[in-house]
């Protein structure tokens, strides 16, 4: 079967599963049903396909502008279900979802921007791999902290419908930000220190911007870890420092790639 035909069916696999989980959210169901779970994980399937074609394809490796989100998002998708075997995480699939659906059909029809690569050595595959879980993590920590913003908008200001009844205890929405947190900046550690050691340069002229950006979401969130387990720090101040380093590491991952292939047309 084809790519078009794969990204296809997950992006409408992903919408419908997106639309049942909002009439079960809707319904205050708590956990994910058996229907959600069918159609995720037939999308799960689909999107792997387009994933390995796209990125894998052409005996290489293709990690272009365009096809690198639907790797992306398969393990952001990946590791959010895995997760929810012990955190109840099921409200971020409505923002994960459709964004997949994207993601599915932006990697199939888009051009390639980016050279194949053929010949990765073992280093260099461990800075991408922990690179790919690193922001898989900290995407997953971002869509987070917005749900940990609106719940603690509408306690604050004393509503008790809508988002409030929906969310688990706006206590244990903090425990889970801040264990996505630690992860995600454990593994962002690991992508940055392997980077030193494997990449010839790694604050060369195409890579400085990016590795500036990276190495300053890093010390947001590290700060903001430390912030929390000294200081005590939560609700706001957890969300505007997660933000703000995802918003760095979007910059350094997307915003270099953007101009390095589709500005300067340096694949």
């Amino acid at each position: 079967m084809s790519t078009t035909v794969f990204a296809m069916l997950a992006a409408l696999l992903y919408l419908g599963a997106t639309g049942l989980h909002l009439i079960h959210v809707f319904q205050r169901r708590q956990r994910v049903t058996r229907g959600v779970a069918i159609l995720g994980g037939l999308a799960l399937l689909c999107h792997c396909a387009v994933a390995v074609q796209s990125v894998g394809g052409q005996g290489g490796l293709s990690l272009g502008f365009y096809t690198i989100s639907a790797l992306m998002f398969l393990a952001i998708n990946l590791l959010c279900v895995l997760l929810m075997v012990r955190r109840p995480l099921q409200n971020l699939l409505i923002i994960l979802f459709p964004l997949s659906a994207m993601s599915v059909l932006i990697s199939t029809f888009a051009p390639e921007t980016a050279a194949i690569t053929t010949d990765l050595p073992g280093g260099l595959l461990l800075h991408i791999g922990s690179s790919i879980l690193a922001y898989a993590l900290l995407t997953l920590a971002a869509a987070q902290s917005a749900l940990v913003a609106a719940q603690d908008y509408q306690l604050r200001h004393r509503h008790t419908r809508g988002i409030v009844q929906i969310l688990p205890p706006l206590q244990l929405m903090e425990k889970m930000l801040f264990e996505l947190l630690a992860a995600g900046v454990l593994m962002l550690t690991v992508a940055i220190i392997s980077g030193f050691i494997f990449l010839d340069d790694i604050f060369a002229q195409s890579l400085v911007h990016k590795t500036t950006l990276t190495l300053l979401a890093w010390a947001l969130f590290t700060v903001l870890l430390w912030g929390h387990y000294k200081l005590g720090w939560r609700s706001q101040t957890a969300v505007r420092l997660t933000l703000a380093g995802f918003a760095a590491l979007m910059l350094a991952f997307f915003g270099s790639k953007l101009v390095l292939e589709l500005v300067l047309h340096r694949g």
